[in-house]
């Protein structure tokens, strides 16, 4: 059986398994026509709920070992963009059909939706206003909090809720919904990676196929997923020259949730770079840019707030989580840490938090402005800052960098960091997103994670050793004319087909294959030497 092969299944059977045990210790309905009154209603219970839980981890086990392999085969060349997508989409299949994991997200969304199907306004009407199954799902705090999401969102859960009417196909038809964000960021990292330089393969490996985007986007069903999608779509139709239709999709990704507005600024950028190419002055084609930038986003997420029927709420709504202190917010966990010593509150620190990233993303965006590649680089930090420094940040909003930034060529010390990271924030997780682990149970899966982020380090170092150089040296134009070679400056140089240059080629971009510094031809000046780079 092939490496992809091989890996697809391990996958599959994880998946499957972490599937099945989701039935017990997911994020279940308390309103379950399939599991109450049924033999699988134990699963929720008791031992029941024990072994679904040991279930779960070891399909967790089982996806984490074949992800980290498929990194490997990558790495080395045996498996390509196509077999990195096709595996995404195997793993993601049951995680479709069973209940959510980590996070009750889902019957939020739905209740927000009921509140608007039913003709209220979701920015001031909290669904603990209305009854019904639907509602009594959503449970919680969140009942009465108001929806923080854009038009577009409320519009797609308004027609979902109609559409279905009670909780188990609106959740089953809110996730195909929400997976279209996937397929679009399957189809989006190739393209974007023929502009900032990585390898398809390692960009989907990364970036899609990651167990964080799974486990908390697919399998949590969260709408991050539907707005990372359309943010690397609209970015990567800027970059290949059709702004308007880039600016677009970007729009409704704000439309769904206002964080990828982050990214617009810097896309004025590339904009402005494509038409001073074309002959117009600088300044000229950034004023150009702004203005019809501007224009289209508005249209766009005009026509969502008019067909949603709502207004502008979500703009005052947009802190409503703020009652949550996760330590992954970098300015929160510094005020819960600094109150342990003195009691001083979190407002401080969280107002400190909004001015650095006020300032991080201006000194980004002004560092952007040669536009291109440059200024998309500059958009994932600013994602990743936006995702650090707010007042609160949850595990899943460390995709929103990864949207972009997988695109781009890491050194093997970031990836293996990635992967322990995204381990960590996956295995850290409560299962039914309500219970938190044991003390003992965060030391295990810390050892875990840094495993992982070792065996990838391990693997991702001789990958990147053996590609880092490629270095032919003669002694003399004439030795290298006859096909000699002196021993010591012998070397294997890399195939053309896996070369970075060769993908990006293949894949449209620029085709670095025939200039000196990649030819393989054998031929040289003395003491002329032909290097070959690969990044991750």
């Amino acid at each position: 059986m092939l490496s992809a092969e091989k890996n697809t299944v391990a996958g599959v059977a994880g998946s499957t398994l972490i599937a099945l045990g989701a039935f017990g210790a997911g994020a279940t309905l308390r309103h379950d026509p399939v599991l109450s009154g049924t033999v699988l209603d134990a699963g929720r219970y008791g031992h029941g709920r024990t072994i679904a839980t040991a279930v779960v981890y070891l399909g967790l086990a089982l996806l984490l070992v074949a992800w980290v392999r498929l990194g490997q085969s990558t790495r080395d060349g045996r498996d390509g963009a196509r077999e990195v997508a096709r595996a995404v989409w195997a793993w993601s299949a049951p995680l479709l059909l069973a209940p959510p994991l980590l996070s009750t997200d889902l019957y939020h969304y739905l209740a927000q939706g009921l509140v608007a199907s039913e003709g209220h306004d979701p920015y001031t009407t909290v669904p603990a206003e209305l009854s019904g199954p639907i509602v009594d799902n959503a449970g919680g705090q969140w009942q009465a909090v108001p929806s923080p999401y854009g038009p577009l969102f409320i519009l797609l859960m308004k027609g979902v809720v109609a559409a279905t009417g009670s909780p188990l196909p609106a959740a089953l038809l809110a996730r195909l919904v929400l997976v279209t964000g996937l397929a679009l960021l399957c189809r989006a990292l190739p393209a974007l990676c023929r502009h900032l330089g990585a390898r398809p393969e390692r960009a989907l490996w990364i970036g899609a196929a990651n167990p964080l985007v799974l486990l908390h986007l697919m399998s949590g069903a969260h709408n991050d997923l539907l707005m990372i999608g359309l943010l690397a779509a609209g970015t990567a139709l800027v970059l290949d020259r059709a702004p308007v239709r880039g600016f677009a999709l970007v729009a409704l990704a704000a439309a769904v949730k206002a964080t990828a507005a982050v990214a617009l600024p810097f896309l004025v950028w590339v904009w402005a770079a494509h038409l001073a190419r074309h002959g117009k002055p600088r300044w000229r084609g950034f004023t150009r840019a702004t203005a019809a930038g501007l224009s289209t986003v508005v249209v766009v997420f005009g026509l969502c707030t008019v067909l949603a029927g709502v207004d502008l709420g979500w703009i005052r709504t947009m802190g409503g989580n703020a009652v949550l202190d996760p330590l992954l917010s970098v300015p929160t966990a510094l005020g819960r840490l600094t109150g342990l010593f003195v009691d001083i509150g979190l407002t401080g620190f969280r107002l400190a938090g909004w001015i650095a990233l006020g300032g991080i993303v201006a000194w980004l965006w002004w560092r952007a402005r040669a536009g291109g590649a440059v200024a998309v680089r500059c958009a994932a930090a600013a994602l990743l800052a936006t995702a650090l420094l707010t007042p609160v940040s949850l595990p899943w909003y460390l995709t929103w960098p990864l949207a972009l930034g997988a695109a781009i060529p890491w050194r093997p010390s970031l990836v293996a960091v990635a992967a322990a990271f995204s381990a960590w924030l996956v295995l850290s997780s409560y299962l039914d997103g309500k219970t938190p682990l044991p003390p003992w149970g965060f030391g295990v899966m810390a050892v875990v994670s840094a495993s992982i982020g070792l065996l990838v380090r391990g693997n991702a170092v001789k990958g990147y050793a053996a590609r880092k150089f490629a270095t032919v040296s003669v002694n003399s134009a004439g030795e290298s004319s006859h096909g000699k070679c002196p021993p010591p400056a012998c070397v294997t140089m890399r195939a053309a087909g896996n070369s970075p240059a060769s993908s990006a080629s293949a894949h449209g971009g620029p085709d670095r294959s025939s200039s000196p510094a990649s030819t393989s031809t054998g031929t040289a000046t003395e003491g002329s030497a032909a290097r070959v780079v690969a990044g991750e």
